[in-house]
């Protein structure tokens, strides 16, 4: 019998691998077989998950990935890829008379500018199989809004799933395949720093507007398995909705 969610063979890319969604993501894909190239820039944190990886033959590489010179060292260590997940992101809560030119530009250039260009020198540079799979990590926020003072967040991952069905379309004739997964509320280190500075009370009011509750890095890391596998061969240009019910409030 075919397990067309397997990953046994298929080399992934993942960059954020050092904590929250990257790393559940990078040591869910080893367990399904992959081998992985994890990317990030606390280099403790990110020998904590290649630690944590099933199997051999991974590869490390610790750098910033807002820096150029980090992305072109990357692509030139990168095998060829047979998959690419996209998990690296900031998030900071901004009201939009407090923000600035450069806080925009930080959270842009973290959350869509780098990733996007990444994929491109990866494809300019035949680092990517054909059939492979592309998987940005978007944000609920990005489709539907939500919350204060994460606007310049939002705009960054609204704008990833803009540019990947573009980019869905580009592709399909190598029959790579270009998706996003837009998730609610996760909890991660990173959000929960991020909402350290709200009331317990904001913080419930937040929580109980979801009917399954926050979300788990699990809980996106299945669903990357799904988009990086066979099993989701005929899907291409979709943003995936990870909310435990949020939107149908």
């Amino acid at each position: 019998m075919i397990d067309y969610f397997s990953l046994k063979d298929k080399i992934i890319l993942v960059t954020g691998a050092s904590s929250g969604i990257g790393r559940e993501i990078s040591i869910q894909c080893s367990n399904y077989g992959a081998k992985l190239v994890i990317t990030g820039r606390n280099i403790h944190e990110l020998n904590r998950t290649f630690s944590s990886l099933n199997g051999d033959n991974h590869i490390q590489i610790a750098g910033d990935i807002t820096s150029h010179d980090f992305i072109n060292n990357l692509v030139a260590g990168s095998p060829q890829l047979d998959g690419i997940v996209h998990s690296a992101g900031i998030i900071e809560y901004i009201p939009i008379k407090f923000n600035t030119v450069e806080k925009i530009n930080s959270i842009l250039g973290v959350n869509y500018t780098m990733p996007v260009y990444l994929s491109e020198l990866l494809l300019k540079k035949r680092k990517v199989n054909n059939n492979a799979s592309i998987v940005f990590l978007s944000s609920i926020s990005g489709l539907i809004g939500g919350g204060l003072a994460i606007g310049s967040y939002a705009g960054s991952k609204a704008a990833l799933i803009g540019t990947s069905k573009i980019m869905a379309l580009e592709l399909a004739k190598l029959g790579i395949r270009v998706n996003c997964l837009a998730p609610g509320m996760v909890k991660t280190e990173m959000t929960e720093t991020a909402r350290k500075n709200l009331s317990e009370e904001a913080l419930k009011k937040d929580e109980a507007k979801y009917p399954l509750g926050y979300g788990m890095p699990s809980d996106v890391a299945s669903s990357a398995i799904f988009l990086l596998s066979n099993a989701s061969r005929w899907i291409t240009g979709t943003a995936i909705v990870l909310d435990g019910g949020l939107s149908c409030t």
